[in-house]
């Protein structure tokens, strides 16, 4: 699939000025919703300039589904860090995949608000790049799973697409409420909350 969702940088740019441009969209969105925040705001808060954000985009919709695409990026090099420790229990390693998750959601919090407030909204311009990226998270998770379903007995009544849904929305919307409601509740609590789907998949 392309459009939006594929639309890459041109080689004159750097990875850095994707940051900026990343840090400076997910602090403004976080206060108003993409709808609310305008390039002009975002270039600014940025330091670039309003032609450098068109120059590499095309359009705020483009911007926010690159912006996207950062994002999602991002989580996925933390969640695959923890994917591949060669010998050890791939429980383990879903629990540290989970924890990279909480550490991505506290590091990013207006992401995970743009995340879960857009993701389900219909229509939305962006359902195209959500589809996309959404269907990458869920594959790493999926192929967590099947690291643990091949060492450990598991319940298999348990359909394995919605156990990687319950894994990936909990992930977003637990460490969502513990940055917004419960910053009290530790990483650890959180983590713990979300492994208790996962133990309740392996058999004792």
């Amino acid at each position: 699939m392309h459009g939006p969702a594929e639309k890459k940088l041109r080689p004159a740019r750097t990875n850095a000025t994707r940051q900026k441009l990343f840090d400076a969209s997910m602090e403004l969105i976080g206060q108003r919703g993409a709808a609310g925040v305008t390039v002009d705001e975002i270039a600014a808060a940025a330091g670039v300039s309003k032609g450098t954000v068109y120059y590499n985009f095309g359009s705020k919709s483009d911007l926010i589904a690159q912006l996207l695409r950062h994002g999602v990026d991002i989580l996925k090099a933390r969640l695959l860090s923890e994917a591949g420790h060669p010998g050890a229990d791939p429980l383990v390693a879903m629990e540290a995949m989970i924890g990279q998750a909480m550490d991505f959601m506290a590091d990013y919090p207006s992401f995970a608000r743009l995340w879960v407030s857009e993701n389900w909204r219909t229509p939305s311009e962006w359902r195209d790049t959500f589809a996309v990226l959404r269907s990458e998270l869920l594959a790493v998770i999926g192929t967590a799973i099947e690291n643990v379903a091949a060492v450990h007995p598991v319940d298999t009544s348990v359909s394995r697409g919605s156990l990687e849904t319950a894994i990936f929305g909990a992930c977003f919307v637990v460490g969502l409420d513990r940055q917004t409601y419960n910053p009290e509740r530790t990483r650890n609590q959180s983590v713990a909350a979300i492994m208790a789907i996962m133990r309740g998949y392996v058999l004792k």
